[in-house]
């Protein structure tokens, strides 16, 4: 992965940015500052509309006083740092193996459809950038794709292609699983505590 050398305009958080990147460094004892790295850098990342440059990897180096190399070795270890611009919304299909197993190739193949881009591509309007993932955590309720912060689940490439159009018509889609299951309980219905869970749906379903 490379860094973005092009942007070399001058970083700062924001006040209201760095009043939380000072809550995050409290956190740690004195001297392990660095160990706040990784959440200075989401931080940076969401100023700078979703990618990171040089100059802000710079510029946390110098409030954790660390080398600048230990956080592009961070920046460009994890694959949820950006390193180029991308679209407005940002999906990423996972296709590691639960997923795989369950049609992640279908998700993925529905996605480069409805979206004519691939791998790491941009769409011309800036609106979408495609990335394949390895997993991010949903494994009970694959296949699934995280778009921003939001999680889909239990995907079809039907399913996935209407969740992008509501997206590019501007329309805020329904998280979550898509087969309407309460968080990650068994397709085939529980087999013991069923009252609290149904107490639960009932709750959902009024919110």
């Amino acid at each position: 992965m490379t860094i973005d050398m092009q942007n070399i305009e001058d970083f700062k958080f924001t006040s209201e940015n760095m009043s939380a990147v000072k809550t995050i460094i409290a956190k740690y004892p004195a001297g392990w500052q660095a160990s706040a790295v990784m959440p200075l850098l989401d931080i940076a990342q969401r100023q700078n509309g979703g990618h990171l440059t040089q100059m802000a990897m710079d510029y946390i180096a110098d409030i954790l006083d660390m080398p600048s190399i230990r956080v592009y070795e961070v920046a460009t270890f994890y694959t949820m740092y950006n390193h180029k611009p991308i679209g407005k919304h940002h999906v990423q299909v996972c296709t590691n193996l639960p997923c795989w197993l369950r049609g992640s190739d279908d998700i993925l193949g529905a996605c480069k459809k409805f979206l004519g881009i691939g791998n790491h591509e941009t769409t011309e309007d800036g609106i979408f950038t495609l990335t394949e993932v390895e997993c991010l955590g949903a494994c009970v309720n694959a296949p699934m794709m995280q778009i921003g912060d939001d999680y889909y689940e239990d995907l079809d490439a039907e399913v996935t292609e209407e969740i992008l159009s509501e997206l590019k018509s501007g329309k805020v889609p329904e998280t979550g699983s898509r087969i309407r299951r309460v968080s990650c309980e068994p397709v085939t219905g529980l087999t013991s505590l069923k009252k609290q869970a149904d107490l639960r749906k009932r709750k959902l379903e009024k919110n």
